[in-house]
């Protein structure tokens, strides 16, 4: 089970212990944070989990921080909070990425609910994430041959017009076919369209 982690970032000491005291109630594991830079001083890229961070901070803001975290390699869904909250902020904060916007005071319940949802994204997020990195694993160790039948595999065409098509025989694409099936790891024709989708070689497709 991957561990998750909710990064609570408010200057406000109030506020930070309550969220913490909040999270924690419900089995949650929280670092709490009293300014944007500290968070990111102590942050290890390629951790799970969401951040709720305030909008108004000394230093750096929420909103600036929020432009920084490709910087620092964060790349968790935000809950942007505030108490006193505007639509630009709002729209900037969401223009920005953030996943949602909440005011204070704030209903716990809504709380919890919406960092139970950002958490559920973060994990659908990096299992999409290893999956292309499997798919492009497995392309990379295709030989030259083996790709150029995937191409034409992806495109629709049968063996005998890919044999046509490289001038090479039947059987041989039937044994590059079997041999790129088996290493991509696919199980179906369609398993192995929607792999060539996710590396660009039908971008056709991959626009519809």
């Amino acid at each position: 089970m991957v561990k998750q982690t909710v990064y609570v970032v408010d200057d406000d000491v109030d506020v930070r212990d309550s969220l913490q005291w909040l999270l924690e109630s419900v089995g949650l594991t929280v670092a709490a944070f009293d300014n944007a830079q500290a968070f990111f001083d102590s942050f290890v890229p390629g951790t799970s989990g969401c951040i709720v961070m305030d909008v108004r901070m000394p230093g750096l803001s929420g909103i600036s921080a929020q432009k920084q975290l490709p910087d620092y390699q964060v790349d968790l869904p935000l809950i942007m909070i505030s108490g006193h909250g505007s639509v630009n902020m709002a729209v900037t904060a969401m223009t920005q990425g953030a996943r949602t916007f909440i005011e204070k005071p704030f209903n716990d319940q809504l709380l919890l609910d919406h960092v139970q949802q950002a958490l559920a994204q973060d994990l659908a997020q990096r299992s999409s994430q290893q999956k292309r990195q499997a798919v492009q694993q497995h392309y990379a160790a295709l030989t030259k041959r083996e790709r150029q039948v995937f191409e034409q595999v992806a495109q629709g065409l049968g063996n005998q017009d890919i044999a046509d098509v490289l001038g090479i025989s039947r059987k041989t694409v039937e044994g590059h076919r079997a041999n790129l099936m088996s290493k991509m790891a696919a199980q179906s024709l369609s398993e192995l369209i929607q792999m060539a989708i996710s590396l660009g070689l039908m971008s056709g497709y991959a626009d519809q």
